[in-house]
């Protein structure tokens, strides 16, 4: 991973009203206040995909805990996580999207192998339509802002194929 370089990013918009109760927002809040886990969105905002390391056993995990499921330690620290990485499954979605996404559809969810660390990690993937991917394709970071009704700063991430040019 190149410490210089910055992720493409990119805004989503979610509806002015939302007609569904608080709990089925696919965005959860990223506060102190609302998540043990905020570090993981604090550094996302700066461009940075991390997760927990142990410091008792040395263990990586995605997505970021707060008690170590190896050894049980709460004694975690954040580590940032390489931005590329190769797709190792896909599949399209063509209904039954989340609530707020049903306009996006037919869109790309992908299973991703990071670069150079055993992490995997389910993400959606922009950019490019599922007869244009294969199994193996490199994946690069896309972070996104997420623009809605609340007041909360809220941000997410997706992948698109290497080369691929935000807009």
């Amino acid at each position: 991973m190149n410490d210089d370089s910055v992720p493409p990013r990119d805004t989503v918009y979610v509806p002015e009203r939302i007609e569904f109760p608080r709990l089925l927002d696919f965005y959860e809040l990223q506060s102190e206040e609302e998540t043990r886990i905020h570090g993981f969105y604090d550094r996302l905002r700066e461009g940075v995909l991390s997760t927990t390391r142990c410091e008792n056993c040395d263990a990586i995990h995605f997505p970021p805990r707060v008690v170590c499921p190896k050894c049980m330690s709460d004694d975690l620290s954040y580590t940032a996580l390489p931005h590329d990485g190769t797709l190792f499954a896909f599949s399209v979605v063509r209904g039954s999207a989340p609530i707020g996404m049903a306009e996006d559809v037919p869109f790309v969810i992908g299973i991703v192998d990071l670069e150079g660390i055993d992490v995997r990690l389910s993400a959606r993937i922009d950019g490019a339509a599922y007869e244009d991917l294969s199994i193996g394709d490199r994946v690069t970071l896309k972070i996104v802002d997420i623009d809605g009704p609340r007041d909360e700063d809220r941000v997410f991430y997706r992948f698109e194929p290497v080369g691929h040019e935000s807009e």
